[in-house]
Order: C-alpha cells, then sequence, then structure tokens
C-alpha cells in the first residue's frame, strides 16, 4: 500500500512539475510576442531589456525572470516567430492540388510576408549574422535554419510530385538558393525598391520548374 502511494504522490508532483513548465513557456511566449515589436523596430545591437519592458505591458523585472539575458529573449522570440511562419507555408502545401495552386499559394504567402513582417525577417537575419560572433546563438540559429530548410523541402517536393519529378538538388542547396533571393528581396524592400516583391515573385515562378 505504502508503495502506490508513494507511487500516485510522485505522478501527482510529475503533473504538477508539467504544468508549471507549460506555464512557465506559455509566459515566455506572452513575453516574446509583446517584444518582438521592439526588437524588429531596433535590433540586436539596440536593443536592452530595460528597452524592451519599457514598450511593452510588462516590468523590467519580469523580463528578468522569464529570461536569463537578452540573448535568451531574442533566441526566445525568433524561434516563436519562425515557427509561426513554417506552419504558414505548410498549410499552402497540404491544400493544393495543382503545380499551379502550390506556386500561386507560395507566392501569396511570400509576397505578404516580406510586405507585412520586412521588420521580423530583419530581426532574423540580424540574428543569424551575429551568430558568426555569440556563440549563444548559434544552436538557435542552426535548429531554426534547419526548420526552414524543410519547410522549403516540403514545397519543393510537393511540387515536383505534382510534376511526376523530384527536385534537382540537396535540401540544403535548394534552401540556400530561395533564402538568398528572399534576404535580397528584404534588403531591396526596406530600402523603398518598389519591385523587389515582385521581382521575387518572378523570379521563383521561373526557378520552380527548373530545380523541381
Amino acid at each position: 500500500m505504502a508503495r502506490q502511494v508513494t507511487g500516485a504522490a510522485r505522478r501527482v508532483a510529475n503533473a504538477a512539475e508539467v504544468l508549471r513548465d507549460e506555464k512557465f513557456n506559455a509566459r515566455r511566449i506572452e513575453l516574446a510576442e509583446a517584444a518582438l515589436e521592439t526588437l524588429g523596430e531596433l535590433g540586436f545591437a539596440r536593443t536592452s531589456l530595460r528597452e524592451i519592458a519599457q514598450n511593452s505591458a510588462f516590468t523590467h523585472g519580469v523580463f528578468h525572470y522569464y529570461f536569463s539575458d537578452k540573448l535568451d529573449l531574442i533566441c526566445c522570440c525568433v524561434r516563436h516567430y519562425k515557427a509561426k511562419c513554417v506552419t504558414r507555408y505548410d498549410e499552402v502545401v497540404a491544400t493544393a492540388t495543382s503545380r499551379d495552386e502550390l506556386t500561386e499559394g507560395f507566392l501569396a504567402k511570400l509576397a505578404a510576408t516580406l510586405q507585412n513582417e520586412a521588420r521580423m525577417h530583419r530581426l532574423w537575419y540580424d540574428l543569424r549574422s551575429q551568430a558568426m560572433f555569440e556563440a549563444a546563438f548559434r544552436r538557435d540559429v542552426l535548429e531554426i535554419d534547419k526548420s526552414l530548410e524543410a519547410m522549403i523541402w516540403r514545397i519543393a517536393s510537393r511540387y515536383a510530385e505534382f510534376g511526376g519529378k523530384r527536385p534537382a538538388s540537396s535540401p540544403g542547396a535548394l534552401y540556400a538558393l530561395f533564402d538568398g533571393l528572399f534576404q535580397s528581396a528584404l534588403l531591396k524592400h526596406l530600402a523603398g525598391d518598389k519591385t523587389a516583391v515582385p521581382e521575387l515573385l518572378d523570379e521563383v515562378r521561373r526557378l520552380l520548374p527548373t530545380v523541381c
């Protein structure tokens, strides 16, 4: 009987710990959402936890409680944002019924995210550049890169499948190609170039049949 009671107590304790972890992580996500606007506007180098707190509804102490430092917060922010980006494109892959439908759905999402969320993408590229110097960023950046690579591969594989083919390059090479085009278009868009988005879409539309 004592053993049964001990086992039940352990299960209750484990369940309580899981619940605390879930609440803690949910709070981190809530704070990350609040910080994204300031981080996207000012970038990594020009933003402090105190400045983020001043531009949100939360105190500096709250941010310090849930994040060990600014690096921890920024990694959480970008992971959260990029995770949402991945699911957005997965919806296109899941619902498309032809090459044309997949292409147009992909291009529509691509245009919308470049036009409406340019500052968030700018923060991602800022973080990825900082990872060259900040060892603390590297694991998160590599994990995010891998998730984005897998996202592009799912799009390319589905596109190729509609044509009875297989992608003509590796997942890494394909991601590097699309990522380079997107980053170049983002820089032009941030500089006020009105042709940045349509040129990117035209390029992707021409490129897909050659690699998939």
